[in-house]
């Protein structure tokens, strides 16, 4: 039989064709410098091809070896799902977990879930990656990441997903603005030069927008928040009005600031949660128990939070 390349040797062309830096290459693979070097100079001669430039200042991959490391990253991933494959017959609910979760969910909903898990799965452990839904999207598809908690919808190529909670949005504005007197606000009533959304990159501003049905509309572009907490700063101090999500809300965000919140009057004033992984995942019983125990514990926050009670009290600070 001719000679194969290893996983091993295929893992350093993916680290150093990433970082075009030997020593960053090895440092990530938690490899010497040297080691990681014979070994991608054994698959260059097990392939028989140059897969690299190397000069005394730099590594700069060649466009076969561009094409060997995409290539590479499919049969890691393969690696990665058989393994996943054999530690879920043993048991689904122990083990690692890399979960994904985007800016605007993590803070405010993984506070309120993360005990009912604990208890439902002791033996899961979880490490959570927070970043915005491309990046996460494209880390999953990797293998970098087990699964991810992402606003819906979303484009989902290759992925499964279910849905775990309903996030209402809600119109949040400076204390005695006129929108405070209203018990429930119509997206017609929003004054499109003084709306403030996160800006580019964030998912939840598109969302925001859908809800009201104003996509692709002109809005305010001077001011675009980097954050949900500064954006409530931002019309804490009468720069505008801001549409934020239920769980931002129930997570105490506006507690003892200058504001006033309504719920927002819309045919589907929502964003969708949802745990979503690979399709050729091979711990499916895994996300799904975990769907189910994220779905739970997130369904108070409707209960949690009434219409009528959080305007009266938003309207009295």
């Amino acid at each position: 039989m001719r000679p194969t390349p290893t996983l091993r040797q295929l893992r350093y062309l993916v680290a150093v064709v990433e970082r075009c830096h030997f020593g960053q290459a090895a440092e990530a693979c938690l490899v010497t410098q040297s080691t990681l070097s014979a070994a991608i100079q054994e698959l260059e001669d097990v392939l028989g091809v140059p897969l690299l430039e190397r000069t005394r200042r730099s590594v700069v991959p060649t466009p076969l070896g561009h094409e060997i490391a995409a290539r590479a990253r499919l049969l890691l991933k393969g690696a990665e799902d058989l393994l996943d494959v054999a530690q879920a017959a043993q048991d689904p609910m122990a083990g690692p977990l890399r979960l994904g979760v985007i800016p605007t969910v993590g803070p405010f909903m993984l506070p309120r879930v993360m005990p009912g898990l604990r208890a439902a799965f002791p033996a899961l452990k979880l490490y959570l990656r927070e970043d915005q839904t491309a990046r996460l999207l494209a880390q999953l598809q990797a293998g970098e990441l087990d699964a991810a908690l992402l606003a819906l919808p979303f484009p989902l190529e290759e992925m499964e997903a279910e849905e775990v909670a309903r996030d209402r949005f809600w119109v949040v504005c400076p204390k005695g603005h006129e929108l405070s007197a209203m018990p429930r606000v119509r997206a017609s009533d929003l004054a499109l030069d003084e709306l403030l959304l996160l800006e580019d990159g964030h998912c939840l501003r598109d969302h925001a927008l859908a809800a009201c049905a104003l996509e692709g509309a002109s809005r305010n572009s001077g001011f675009q928040g980097t954050s949900l907490h500064t954006l409530v700063q931002m019309v804490a101090n009468g720069l505008g009005t801001t549409l934020l999500p239920q769980m931002a809300l129930a997570a105490g965000m506006l507690r003892g600031l200058p504001v006033s919140a309504m719920p927002l009057e819309a045919a589907a004033p929502f964003r969708r949660i949802g745990l979503v992984w690979r399709r050729s995942s091979g711990r499916k019983q895994t996300f799904r128990r975990l769907a189910e125990v994220l779905a739970a514990e997130a369904a108070p926050y409707d209960e949690a939070l009434p219409a009528s009670d959080l305007a009266r009290t938003s309207r009295r600070r």
